[in-house]
């Protein structure tokens, strides 16, 4: 499976629906704390847009309503992936996506068979307390050996202007979120992140 090298990460249907027509083609949808109703209409907004600007949605953690809903694809973190009936998960076809912090959680993940792993803080990050210490780039390296063939994604105090360097370091996929939904203008910093990864995205390659 291949990965889009530009994975936003945004918290809202408002925001799929203004970013991801700019371009972008693969999106996670991350809402935390909110009613299944709200939660559902949001999928089906987002799910709309994706599939008119065919880019890949990924939701994150609620995997009963990504079932509910037709999606194809979850990310779910480590203390998610524990309460979560895999079984359910695998027969209902959906992609699966698994963060990890440090080689026991790559472990776990490696365990449950996913579609891609994702590694972070690669740098610090304001998004949420994190306990554990941002992992470096260098940490890329490693993780790729780790993995395999399986898709790599940073996450973690990656700028458009830091993209470029975990890709280098082997990420398949670069993750953001504030450096986007908090720049003063969103639709130009997406752009810009397009055009920084745009060397690594499969139709570009030969």
């Amino acid at each position: 499976m291949k990965l889009d090298p530009f994975y936003l990460i945004v918290d809202s249907a408002d925001w799929v629906e203004r970013l991801v027509p700019l371009g972008v083609k693969l999106v996670q949808l991350r809402i935390k704390d909110c009613p299944d109703s709200v939660l559902r209409e949001e999928i089906r907004r987002s799910k709309t847009a994706c599939a008119a600007a065919g880019c890949q949605l990924v939701v994150n953690d609620h995997w009963k309503l990504a079932i509910d809903e037709g999606c194809d694809f979850i990310h779910l973190g480590q203390e998610d992936l524990m309460a979560a009936d895999m079984n359910a998960i695998r027969r209902a076809g959906l992609k699966l996506g698994l963060s990890t912090h440090d080689i026991s959680e790559l472990e776990t993940a490696l365990a449950a068979e996913p579609d891609y792993v994702a590694l972070g803080p690669v740098w610090p990050t304001i998004l949420k307390q994190m306990k554990w210490a941002p992992q470096g780039i260098e940490r890329l390296s490693d993780w790729r050996r780790r993995v395999g063939a399986i898709p790599l994604v940073a996450i973690g105090g990656i700028t458009a202007e830091r993209a470029q360097l975990v890709l280098e370091k082997g990420a398949d996929s670069a993750a953001v979120v504030t450096d986007i939904t908090r720049n003063a203008d969103p639709e130009a910093r997406t752009r810009q992140w397009l055009a920084a990864t745009a060397p690594w995205r499969p139709t570009n390659k030969v």
